[in-house]
């Protein structure tokens, strides 16, 4: 968790660094082919024989990865987007909404049951949302509107991920995710006009690649070696972290409501996953 909370917060500051000459879709190109590239030499690393590596990353459902693809890349440009135009901590804490959502979409896209206490969870995580974004006392503008959709999208990647992983594996995965991104990118790039970008850039270009796969390998790493609603609470301190950066790097105002919402979202994402480790015992 500490890997993924340095690798989300450098990705942070390196994209808004980037998008000072760069647009968000330029940088998802750049971003999406250097994890591309990291990806393939894994993949010729591990498991160099060519016809096993055909066969680990041919899709089950190519239009299942599309689907995927298209929301995670769609979530990821907000979320760069969002990041330029309102203050890091308030961005985290809309973004910290995600698994609220998985709460109420899961029904309609996994199947699970509509429960009460998803219900619950919703009407929790909207009064942190409000709490955060203050309407009638702050202005709100598109980048709250982008950390809310972006959050929706993560949401989306979330389950059909976890659709996917049932029938493929996570090189499989990755691999289809960075190629198709790395392709979304460059056909979206050219509507402004395609811009090299400038030397003073390519170090932070590798920073976003990089730490774009290093986040969630570290945050899936963490769910695999402890129960979610373990993980789930340390991921606050990713609020924080990025306040402390935005007001040192940035001069952004400290928000104590900030904290208090995020506070109450993630208090709504425990009480969703306070039950989903325990398994029943065997009759």
């Amino acid at each position: 968790m500490s890997g993924a909370i340095v690798s989300f917060t450098a990705m942070a500051i390196a994209g808004r660094a980037i998008q000072q000459e760069l647009d968000s879709f330029e940088l998802m190109f750049w971003r999406s082919l250097i994890g591309f590239a990291i990806v393939v030499g894994v993949v010729l690393y591990s498991l160099r024989k060519p016809g096993r590596m055909l066969a680990e990353i041919r899709p089950t459902s190519p239009k299942l990865h599309l689907t995927r693809n298209l929301f995670h890349f769609a979530g990821q440009n907000l979320w760069f987007y969002g990041i330029m135009v309102i203050p890091l901590s308030q961005l985290v804490a809309l973004e910290f909404t995600m698994p609220i959502w998985v709460a109420l979409l899961a029904p309609l896209v996994l199947g699970e049951r509509f429960t009460l206490r998803r219900v619950m969870v919703a009407l929790l995580g909207f009064a942190g949302i409000v709490i955060v974004a203050q309407p009638g006392v702050q202005p709100l503008n598109t980048g709250h509107l982008a950390g809310m959709l972006c959050a929706i999208g993560f949401a989306m990647n979330v389950m059909l991920t976890k659709r996917i992983m049932r029938a493929d594996s996570i090189l499989c995965v990755l691999f289809w995710m960075t190629l198709s991104q790395t392709l979304f990118g460059l056909v979206l790039a050219q509507w402004g006009g395609f811009t090299w970008p400038p030397a003073a850039i390519w170090g932070w270009l590798a920073v976003v690649g990089v730490t774009g796969l290093s986040a969630h390998f570290a945050l899936s790493s963490a769910l695999a070696l402890a129960p979610a609603s373990t993980v789930a609470p340390m991921e606050f301190l990713r609020l924080p972290v990025i306040a402390l950066v935005g007001v040192w790097l940035y001069a952004e105002a400290l928000e104590p409501l900030v904290f208090v919402g995020g506070a109450v979202i993630l208090f709504a994402n425990w009480v969703n996953l306070r039950n989903t480790d325990i398994q029943p015992r065997p009759s």
